[in-house]
């Protein structure tokens, strides 16, 4: 398996964790005051944003040639560190 494959591989494994986290979250709000749903609700919908925009840089990644993988890589791990940080962030206001 070349390395491009591999670094794809790599970047799903952690969208689909980032999906589950996702899903856990949303199982965390049922249980908040209705002001703080919505708050929480708003984050959601940001980190699904991202995880989104990870799909369409992992599908440029898949698409791309032998040759320009490594200029789109800079791209796909730009988003991971915008995705990472929105994490962390609502990370940090769940646990308020």
């Amino acid at each position: 398996m070349n390395e491009k494959e591999l670094y794809r591989q790599k970047m799903q494994a952690q969208l689909d964790e980032w999906k589950a986290e996702v899903d856990k979250l949303k199982a965390q709000t049922a249980g908040a005051s209705a002001d703080a749903q919505l708050e929480l609700n708003k984050l959601i919908e940001g980190l699904e944003g991202k995880i989104e925009e990870g799909k369409t840089r992992l599908a440029e990644l898949a698409n791309a040639s032998e040759d320009a993988w490594e200029s789109i890589k800079a791209g796909v791990e730009s988003a991971w560190d915008s995705i990472t940080s929105a994490f962390s962030d609502a990370a940090a206001k769940f646990k308020k």
